[in-house]
This record gives C-alpha cells, sequence and structure tokens, in this order.
C-alpha cells in the first residue's frame, strides 16, 4: 500500500475553483480498481488543501497518473495554486 500526500497552497481567491474541479478529480479516482482512499484536506489556517490519497500498489499509481481524469484535471488545478504542488509518496512500514 502507498500513500500519496499532495499540498496545494491555493490561491485565496480561487480556492472555490480549485475545489469543484478536486471534487471532481476525487470522484473519478474513486472509481480506479487500484484506489483504497482519496480525500481532500484543509489544513487548520485555511492555507493550504491537501489531497491524502491511498493505492494498492505503484502499477494502481501509474494507472491513475495516465486517466483522462487525472491529465485533464490536474493541469487545471495548478492554474489556482501559488507555486507548486507539493507530492510525497509513503509505503507503510510493518513494525
Amino acid at each position: 500500500m502507498i500513500k500519496i500526500i499532495a499540498k496545494n497552497y491555493v490561491k485565496k481567491d480561487k480556492k472555490e475553483d480549485f475545489l469543484k474541479l478536486a471534487k471532481e478529480l476525487i470522484l473519478e479516482s474513486r472509481k480506479e480498481g487500484g484506489c483504497i482512499a482519496y480525500d481532500i484536506y484543509e489544513s487548520t489556517d485555511g492555507k493550504c488543501l491537501t489531497f491524502i490519497e491511498e493505492w494498492r500498489d505503484e502499477e494502481a499509481i501509474k494507472s491513475h497518473n495516465n486517466s483522462t481524469h487525472f491529465t485533464t484535471i490536474v493541469p487545471k488545478l495548478g492554474e489556482f495554486i501559488d507555486g507548486e504542488m507539493d507530492v510525497a509518496l509513503y509505503k507503510k512500514i510493518d513494525l
């Protein structure tokens, strides 16, 4: 299992536009076979919107990154953020 944390510092006047597209991305991504969870969170100060995703494996992520909804929506989301999306992948460590 792999988690993706994607932080977005959204321009103040573009938050609603960002969330409208984010909703579409989330709903479509949840339909993918390798998607375990896909949600968005807002920082308590309201400055950052973060996608937290959970995927079965790297193959599922590759498929997601090549999906029509991802390749169409993510570039549009980029228009609403200050800077670039901060994306990190995490693998669970079993102790």
